[in-house]
Formats: C-alpha cells, sequence, structure tokens
C-alpha cells in the first residue's frame, strides 16, 4: 500500500493525482487565496451587472409603455385640435340653410376650411348628415354623395363626444384620400341653430401623430433613462459599503471562529484535568484500597470475599483506563507536550485494547517536522479513522503509518482489513465520521479520500505539504 502511495506521490509537498478507485472528500485548496480578503469589486461587479440589467429591462419596458402612452396623448392632442376647429370656427357659421342649400354650404364653410387646413395638417373636412348623405367637404366631388355612416361614426352621434380612429382608406367614401399616406379620422357631433345634428369629420396626417408622439416619447425616456443611470450610479457606492461591511464580517467571523477553537481547547483542557486530577486519581486510590483489602482477605484464608474484592479491584482498574483513554481523546496532553509521535502512540496503545490488533508505524523525524498548527489536524484525523476502523470495520489489524513523503510533506495513512464497504458515491457529510476528517483536512488544506469495497477492507490517507497551504488524506476504516 505504501509502496503505491510513494508512486502516486509525485514531487515532494504535491498532491498525487488520485486514482480511479479513491473516493475524493476534501480537495486542497490555497489558503492564502482563502485567506486574502475578498476584492471589493467581486462583490460591486456583480450587483452593477445586476444593476444594469434591470435598468435594461425598465428602459425597455418602459419605452414601450411610454411610446404607447405618447401615441395616446398625440392623438389625443389632435382630437383636441379638431374639436377646435369645430367649436371656434365651423359651429358659429352654420345655419339651417345650409341643410338643404349645399352651395350656401360651401360658401360659408370653404373660407373656414381653408383657413384651417393652413394652421394644422389637416388633410380633409366632411360634413354628413345622419342618413349618411355628405353635406359638405372641402372635395367638392364628395358633395351630395350618400354611405353608410361607419360604427366610430354612429357611435359618436349617440354619445356626443369625439372619436378617433386610423382612415380605412379602402371605403369608397375614403377613396379621394388614398395620395395622403396613413390618416386619422376624427368624428364629433355637431348642431345647427335649430339643434339639427350633424357628424363633423376631419382627416389628418398620421405623420403629425407620430412626430407627438416621438416628442412625447423622448422627453419621457430622457427623464426615465436618467433616473436608471442615477439610480445605478447610487448603488455603485452603496455597493461598495456592502462590500466592505462584508469584508469587516468575514474577518469577524474568522476571530470569532478562532476564538471558539480556542475556547474549545481550553475546555477540553480543563475538562481533562478535572477529571484527571479528580475521578481518576479517586479511582485509582479506591483501587488500591480494595486491592489491599483484597490482599488482607487472602492472607485471612477469606477466598470468596479476595474473589469479590480482586473483581471490584479490577472493575476499577478497568474503569480508570477507560477514563485515561477517554482523556487522550477529549485532550491529548501528551500531543501538546510531547510531541506527535508519543501521541500516536498513546493512540494506538488506547485502541490496541479495544479488539483488532493495531500496529504503528511511524518515521519519528517525520512526525517532528511537523509544525504545530498541523499536528492537531494530523492526530484528529488518525483519532477518527482508528476510532471508525475499530468500532465498524470488524477488522483484526488496523495498521498507522506516518511518513515523510518528500522534503517537506507528511504523510499519514490508516488501513484495516475489516469487511469494508461500498466507497462510490459516498459523500462525507452523509457520515459523521468522514464528515470530521474532511473538515480538519479542509482546514489544514489538505485532500482526503478513501477507498474501499466489500470484503476488501478499507483505507484513509492524508498527505500535507509540511507547514504549507497543500495536502491530501486518505483514510481507512470511516463508515
Amino acid at each position: 500500500m505504501l509502496e503505491e502511495w510513494s508512486q502516486d506521490a509525485g514531487v515532494a509537498g504535491q498532491v498525487p493525482a488520485a486514482p480511479a478507485d479513491w473516493v475524493v472528500l476534501a480537495e486542497p485548496r490555497d489558503k492564502e487565496s482563502a485567506d486574502r480578503p475578498l476584492p471589493v469589486l467581486r462583490v460591486v461587479f456583480p450587483v452593477v451587472i445586476v444593476a444594469l440589467a434591470v435598468a435594461v429591462v425598465v428602459a425597455i419596458a418602459g419605452s414601450l409603455a411610454s411610446r404607447h402612452i405618447s401615441e395616446q396623448q398625440a392623438v389625443h392632442d389632435v382630437t383636441e385640435t379638431a374639436n377646435v376647429i369645430a367649436d371656434t370656427a365651423v359651429a358659429p357659421v352654420l345655419t339651417d340653410a345650409m341643410l338643404t342649400n349645399p352651395v350656401e354650404a360651401r360658401r360659408v364653410l370653404d373660407p373656414v376650411v381653408h383657413r384651417a387646413k393652413g394652421t394644422a395638417s389637416l388633410v380633409r373636412v366632411k360634413l354628413w348628415k345622419p342618413d349618411g348623405t355628405v353635406l359638405y367637404s372641402d372635395e367638392p366631388r364628395l358633395i351630395g354623395a350618400v354611405y353608410p355612416l361607419e360604427a366610430s361614426a354612429r357611435s359618436s352621434l349617440v354619445t356626443n363626444r369625439a372619436e378617433a380612429d386610423i382612415s380605412d382608406l379602402s371605403r369608397p367614401e375614403n377613396r379621394l384620400e388614398r395620395g395622403h399616406g396613413k390618416l386619422l379620422e376624427v368624428y364629433r357631433p355637431i348642431w345647427t341653430p335649430s339643434g339639427q345634428p350633424l357628424l363633423f369629420e376631419t382627416y389628418f396626417r398620421y405623420d403629425t401623430v407620430s412626430e407627438r408622439s416621438q416628442q412625447l416619447w423622448r422627453g419621457f425616456a430622457g427623464v426615465m433613462l436618467s433616473s436608471l443611470a442615477a439610480l445605478v450610479l447610487l448603488l455603485v457606492p452603496v455597493g461598495w459599503l456592502l462590500a466592505a461591511r462584508s469584508r469587516r464580517a468575514r474577518a469577524q467571523r474568522e476571530q470569532l471562529m478562532r476564538r471558539a477553537l480556542d475556547a474549545s481547547a481550553d475546555e477540553r483542557r480543563r475538562i481533562a484535568a478535572t477529571l484527571h486530577d479528580g475521578v481518576v486519581q479517586q479511582l485509582v486510590a479506591a483501587s488500591l484500597s480494595v486491592a489491599g483489602q483484597e490482599a488482607r482477605a487472602a492472607s485471612a484464608g477469606d477466598k470468596d470475599l479476595a474473589g469479590q474484592l480482586g473483581s471490584v479491584a479490577s472493575a476499577i482498574r478497568g474503569g480508570v483506563a477507560g477514563l485515561r483513554s477517554l482523556l487522550v481523546d477529549i485532550y491529548p496532553a501528551s500531543l501538546h507536550n510531547a510531541g506527535l509521535a508519543n501521541a500516536l502512540a498513546d493512540l494506538t496503545k488506547g485502541a490496541a485494547g479495544r479488539g483488532p490488533e493495531v500496529a504503528l508505524d511511524l518515521d519519528a523525524a517525520a512526525a517532528e517536522s511537523v509544525p504545530p498548527q498541523q499536528r492537531e489536524a494530523i492526530f484528529r484525523i488518525a483519532q477518527e479513522a482508528l476510532r471508525n476502523a475499530v468500532r465498524h470495520a470488524g477488522a483484526e489489524r488496523v495498521t498507522l503509518h506516518l511518513l515523510s513523503s518528500g522534503e517537506d510533506a507528511i504523510r499519514l495513512e490508516v488501513e484495516d482489513d475489516g469487511h469494508g464497504f461500498e466507497a462510490a458515491g459516498v459523500r462525507a457529510d452523509g457520515h459523521f465520521g468522514l464528515s470530521l476528517m474532511a473538515d480538519a483536512a479542509r482546514h489544514d488544506g489538505g485532500w482526503l479520500g478513501v477507498r474501499s469495497s466489500p470484503g476488501s477492507g478499507t483505507v484513509v490517507r492524508y498527505e500535507a505539504a509540511a507547514g504549507a497551504a497543500r495536502g491530501s488524506l486518505i483514510a481507512g476504516g470511516a463508515q
């Protein structure tokens, strides 16, 4: 197994390429890039892009809406022009005699209509009787002709209000207007002095509507786009401020995390010291006292009492051994006081009494080269890998290797000959033990993976550049 790893390792301090049968649980990462503060532009730029995208969408939607509104307003303006012509120019000169005398109507209305056509984009004027007879038009060929009134024209007479619509130049009554392009018709009722209703119809060039619509739209669009531009410019300093606050919050979270880790280590140390100096010492004293009573009972010839006291003393010693093993798990004092090699030796000794044979293959020089900040991660990974192998693998033998893999790299490997499991598809977040090891590997910039299959045992490895930001781990027995 170790020979295979050596072939995979490559350049010292580099992470080997994982073979196909390894399940990678943690990838190496650059600690410098991870610790580097998030660039402000990386936060501001997406905000600006989103703001611009929203501005474009709003601009398009606003342009369409403003164009529609502008067109409606332009049509309204033309309608008002038609109303002004009808109320101020045509209605005052109407007479009842015109109803039966078209010549009189032309004599009176022609000058009025020509003046109106000189000041507006007016193309045609028609004055209809309710039965569809053209009473007057500035086009003499239409006078006296009879055509069925359009629905909008009849509606205007019934509702007594102006109606505007695009001219249907295919209709017979509009044949003489076909050379003027697109036209807008405006209908409205008008009355003779005796109250006889007539339909006043005007035709305006639609270019006037389009020009007016463009003017209004440019005004709307200018206000809208300038407002959106101001909004985007306002979002830039806001995004910058949010990015700065995010950086400060991240720094605070990291500081709180470090304090939490320090507090956790201090609490584990306090609990371990309390147990060692209190309960453990009391149990040791109780064990010695019971052992003395056992010896006195044996010398007095009371074998039954001596046997019972021996059992009690053995149980107390077992409890003491269990507590000391727990103390190593809670706070490995040897790791901080005597170094990584002694801590791993204590760890394997504690695991050896729980079932399978546990062997330690350790390079003392390699263990000594591990900097203090990495010892905790290596110990926790080895601890969890051994715990899983002993508890879940059903193994007869478990081996822990800690060796050097180059000038500046450390390698940890834990393997067992247990029943194994289907590693393909396994995820660290789905198994508590694997999750603990993966977190430790990521924190140390390492690579974590597992290789196992039913009936062929399990392997966990870890390899990291000592004191550097890269590493890899593959540990075994994790279930």
